[in-house]
């Protein structure tokens, strides 16, 4: 943890000491440096803004292109300060990553107000296009309608018809139950009850056992990272599968999933944007980015963050303009969105970038041939599918 603080502090020192003599457009990646999001963002993600930046050559409209670090510690106002000192006074052209939905929620609406990108790659509240849209966002890797959609459906459609909620109590973890309950329904299920806990709970055992005594098909856990990895440990304790009931991580990540190990998670059904071992293109980039992170695989907020990077640059290119992020946007939206991470994408009005999902299992230890050997892709989800219908959005920028 030293070590990345020193990240953080010389960062802003060799800012302070070139900026007499030039002024850059800077990349402010936004994120969590010290807490419970650090292993599925925080120093990854800046790796990956670092790489598009090199990728693209260094420079946008003849102008150096510096990436600069924040630690939000995963609090709204600490991450909406930073964000208006870096536009004020650190030319910063865009803001990228941000872990935490209500986070995010406070730091779009400072972009908003001064017209500055905002990428989105870790937060994933629906309601940041939804009724909270603004015209310089584009919310780039997932969305807990998108999470819901493809393990809610999935699950349901397979015969786990009652559903019980164990739910982070904030922003995001509102939205995902609700966007669960949503697609349950949708495909015949029902919800038979839920239950709140407080972020960075160490002890789920009242929760579990309400949930046990629900007579649930399915045990959804509605909250991410740390939580999920707790409760998970737990719940085997607990003999959830081995009694007969199901476990739904709503949102699980590939350091979750080595986090908990193969043993507790096997079997899991799960919804990602990305997996680094797909096709050859994802193990290229992904081979890249292990070797600056001492081997780590990324997850799919990492190449989320990658992908945002290198589109925000070449929309600001085509555009001529890279302080307006509405322009950007607008420029990004007639543009073909396609990469390694993002396949068959598009970015609409409400800020939302379309591209395809996967449903994934998580593989028994005697499946997997190496630590980062964890998933089974099962189906592609076509954007279209994945993703809340524009038509039915509450975002005021959408003409209806």
């Amino acid at each position: 943890m030293k070590n990345l603080k020193t990240i953080i502090v010389s960062t802003v020192f060799t800012l302070s000491a070139t900026a007499a003599f030039a002024e850059p457009y800077r990349i402010g990646v936004l994120t969590d440096m010290s807490g419970m999001n650090f292993d599925l963002a925080g120093q990854g993600s800046v790796v990956a803004a670092q790489m598009a930046v090199e990728d693209f050559g260094g420079k946008l409209l003849g102008e150096t292109v510096e990436v600069i670090v924040g630690d939000h510690q995963n609090k709204p106002d600490v991450g909406s300060t930073l964000a208006r000192t870096w536009i004020d006074s650190q030319n910063v052209v865009a803001v990228i990553d941000v872990p935490t939905s209500s986070v995010a929620m406070a730091v779009q609406e400072i972009t908003r107000q001064t017209d500055t990108a905002f990428l989105i790659s870790t937060a994933g509240s629906s309601a940041l296009t939804g009724e909270a849209c603004s015209p310089s966002t584009a919310q780039w890797t997932w969305d807990t309608f998108a999470m819901a959609n493809g393990t809610g459906r999935a699950m349901t459609l397979e015969g786990a018809k009652k559903w019980y909620f164990i739910t982070v109590d904030y922003t995001f973890g509102h939205a995902l139950e609700a966007d669960t309950t949503q697609a349950v329904l949708a495909a015949g299920g029902e919800v038979v009850g839920s239950v709140r806990h407080p972020r960075e709970t160490t002890d789920f055992s009242s929760y579990i056992l309400q949930a046990q005594a629900s007579g649930a098909d399915v045990i959804a856990l509605a909250n991410s990272s740390g939580d999920t990895m707790t409760a998970l440990k737990q719940m085997q304790e607990y003999g959830i599968t081995d009694a007969g009931q199901k476990i739904a991580g709503m949102l699980l990540f590939l350091t979750d999933v080595q986090g908990v190990g193969l043993d507790i998670a096997k079997g899991l059904t799960l919804t990602t944007a990305f997996y680094w071992d797909m096709d050859d293109q994802t193990r290229e980039w992904s081979a890249r980015y292990s070797e600056r992170m001492d081997g780590k695989k990324p997850t799919m907020v990492h190449a989320g963050v990658y992908s945002a990077v290198t589109n925000y640059l070449k929309a600001a290119e085509k555009a001529g303009e890279a302080k307006s992020g509405s322009k950007v946007m607008e420029t990004m939206r007639g543009m073909d969105i396609n990469d390694f991470f993002n396949r068959n994408a598009y970015l609409r009005e409400d800020g939302r970038v379309v591209h395809d999902m996967f449903l994934v299992r998580v593989k028994k230890p005697e499946e997997s041939t190496s630590a980062g050997d964890l998933y089974e892709v099962l189906a592609t989800i076509p954007g279209k599918e994945a993703f809340a219908s524009v038509e039915n959005s509450a975002c005021p920028l959408v003409k209806k």
